[in-house]
This record gives C-alpha cells, sequence and structure tokens, in this order.
C-alpha cells in the first residue's frame, strides 16, 4: 500500500473514526483503526463491535494495500503533522506504516488487516428512509441526553427510532425525563420500521451527520439486528437493542392547568444563576406561576434552597394563562433541556405539584419534552 493524502483530511477522517475505538478490550485490533485503498479512496474503519464508523477521504493511491494500526497513536502524530501532503507506505514483511510529511518521518507497527472485524455494510437494500444531515443532527442533540446513562434497563440506555409514512420519530426516557421529536421526512418511508439504537451510536451519528454534507440515509439490515446510517463519506452501524420500549405516547399528559410562555434564554441564565444553590439540596429548584392581571404580563419565580450554603430566588416576566401553581424539578434535567432548544420562547405547561412539566419550544411543533416533579420538603 502506497498513497498520498493531504494532512486535514487524514485528520478529521481519524476523529470521525476514532469515537468507534475500543477503549478496553482483550483484541488488541479493535484499539487500531483499519487504513485500506478503496476505489481510488483512502479507507478509514473503526469498531468497538457494538458501533462501526467507516470514513473515506480523497488520496492519491499509487499501490493497493491494507493494514491495520494504533489509532490513537497514528491520530496523535497526523495532528502534529505541518497542513500539508502524507504519504503513507506499507512495508508488508514487517506491518508496518511508514507516514512522511514534510521533513517529518515516523514508523508505526501495525496488525495485519485480516485480523480486523468485518463492518457490515448494507449494499443490495434500498434505504428505508433519508433526510437531510442537519434536520436528523437537531433531532438527535434533542432527544439523545436523556436516554439513561446506565444500562440496569437496556431499553432505555437507547433511542426509539419510529418511521413510518412521512415521519420520523425520535424518544428517549430515564424514567425522570422523556423527549420526543418529530421530522417530517422529504419523501415516505420505503417500509414502516422500528428500533432502538443505543444513546451512545446515537450521539456519535449526531456528530457525523454535522460534517456531512449530502442526506444521511437510514437502512436496517435484513434480520433486523443492526441499522446502518450512510452519508456521502461516512457510514455507522450500530448495533439494535432488543426489547420494547415504554408507551411514550401514554405518558404525555393531554392537558394543563397553567400553560407560562418565557423568553428561553432569560430561563436559562435564571436556571443557572439557582442551580449554584440547588447542586448543593439534590438539584431541587422550585419554579412558581403567578398568572398576570388584565393588564400586565404574569411572572415566574424560580428558587432554590441549600440550607448549608444559602439560597437563590429569580423572577422572570412571561404569559402566564391558567390557575398558576408552583412544581419543584431537577435542575440538572432543566439546564440540559434549555440547552437544547434553539427557539427565543418555550412554553411550560403544568398541572399540579404532583404532575410532570411539558416543556414546547414556541414556533416548532415537533420536540415535546417532559420532567418529573420531585417531592417538596
Amino acid at each position: 500500500m502506497k498513497l498520498t493524502c493531504l494532512q486535514e483530511n487524514l485528520k478529521r477522517g481519524l476523529a470521525t473514526v476514532s469515537h468507534a475505538v475500543a477503549g478496553k478490550s482483550t483484541l488488541p485490533v479493535l484499539a487500531n483503526v483499519l487504513l485500506a485503498t478503496d476505489g481510488g479512496r483512502l479507507k478509514l474503519a473503526a469498531t468497538n463491535l457494538e458501533v462501526g464508523i467507516t470514513h473515506w477521504i480523497g488520496a492519491q493511491v499509487q499501490e493497493e494495500g491494507a493494514v491495520t494500526v494504533p489509532a490513537k497513536l497514528l491520530a496523535d502524530v497526523v495532528g502534529n503533522l505541518p497542513n500539508d501532503r502524507v504519504t503513507l507506505t506499507l512495508d508488508a514483511r514487517t506491518q508496518t506504516v511508514k507516514v512522511e510529511c514534510g521533513r517529518f518521518t515516523s514508523n508505526i507497527k501495525g496488525i495485519e488487516a485480516d485480523e480486523f472485524p468485518t463492518i457490515p455494510t448494507i449494499t443490495d437494500r434500498d434505504p428505508t428512509a433519508s433526510l437531510p444531515p442537519d434536520v436528523l443532527r437537531e433531532a438527535i442533540d434533542q432527544v439523545v441526553f436523556a436516554a439513561a446513562s446506565d444500562d440496569s434497563r437496556p431499553v432505555l440506555a437507547g433511542v426509539l427510532v419510529r418511521l413510518r409514512d412521512t415521519r420520523l420519530f425520535l424518544a428517549a426516557a430515564d424514567g425522570f425525563r422523556l423527549a420526543t421529536r418529530t421530522v417530517t421526512l422529504p419523501e415516505p418511508v420505503a417500509q414502516a420500521a422500528e428500533f432502538i439504537v443505543p444513546a451512545r451510536a446515537m450521539a456519535e451519528l449526531g456528530r457525523i451527520a454535522g460534517d456531512s454534507e449530502g442526506p444521511v440515509t437510514i437502512t436496517v439490515t435484513p434480520g433486523g439486528g443492526q441499522v446502518l446510517f450512510h452519508s456521502e463519506s461516512t457510514e455507522l452501524v450500530s448495533r439494535l437493542i432488543e426489547g420494547k420500549f415504554p408507551d411514550v405516547e401514554r405518558i404525555i399528559p393531554q392537558q394543563y392547568a397553567t400553560r407560562s410562555v418565557l423568553e428561553t434564554a432569560e430561563l436559562a441564565k435564571a436556571v443557572k444563576l439557582a442551580s449554584l444553590f440547588a447542586t448543593a439540596s439534590q438539584n431541587v429548584v422550585k419554579l412558581t406561576m403567578e398568572p398576570g392581571g388584565e393588564l400586565g404580563p404574569g411572572r415566574l419565580i424560580i428558587s432554590a434552597n441549600a440550607a448549608e450554603v444559602g439560597d437563590n430566588t429569580g423572577e422572570l416576566d412571561g404569559m402566564i394563562h391558567g390557575e398558576g401553581g408552583q412544581i419543584a424539578l431537577n435542575v440538572k434535567y432543566l439546564s440540559e433541556l434549555l440547552g437544547s432548544v434553539k427557539a427565543a420562547q418555550i412554553a411550560v405547561e403544568t398541572q399540579s405539584p404532583q404532575s410532570p412539566g411539558v416543556f414546547k419550544p414556541v414556533g416548532q411543533d415537533g420536540y415535546i419534552h417532559i420532567i418529573m416533579p420531585m417531592s417538596i420538603r
């Protein structure tokens, strides 16, 4: 194998696939990245056996070949090279890759490409759905953080993906909050499908989609055990989580006693200030809604109280309709939600202190976020 490519393209490609490199594994080859010539391009691939990422970059190929080399070492070497042309030459006898750029030369010992696990590709099936990368990234960013961070209930450590007609529906929940996002697809799906993707894989997909130019296609393997996301230069394949996701439609409250419309940025600032005190008292922050009279707006009072540290109170003006009332929420969940909302205003729908708070960005119908209440002592 001998080829030449640009340092910045190789650096970016290694950064893309490195997220799938296994952290700790009994198989040394899983800590490596596969380098292979492929149709006049350089193919980079990494897998931890749960997620596999493949990325192609433009290259001038003089000799075909393939090898795997330690991913971290190669990324560190390439990252410190000048922004110039990089030549990669494989000594097939010793499985050593010579990396040359400007006046720098490195030799990196590798493992034969045959030992690298095969990353599935779906070549003979039409994709189930296709959508613009920026839309997919925003949808993922708005739900993926609500998935459970542990595997005690495997289905909650994933994101539900439902494809039906012209709609993509995503949902994530950890038992204390639920985020759902509905996206209208450019074309109807070829075949309805529903599956659960590990949240870690969805987060990677969101990162990749942010750098993609063309549309991202979604294809489920014939056996239903894996899903493949494909863009012009990158593919991500992930195993699916078996099991039944909670009935999210049943969880979403259909009515409210109070509806408050607030400025997102102002609310985020007030929540951040309250969080400085709430972290010392089990992350509890209280929201008190006071409806306005006929002449003026209502107001929202945000308060946090920690016996050892002190307390904080903030007030915001807002359009508050209904009975008013109080609800206590986890300030961390509230901060993460507000960080994912791009809309200038957000609506908060509440019923009672014991009922969940429902958050909806104003002007974006497809996003609903629910946070369960905390008990106020």
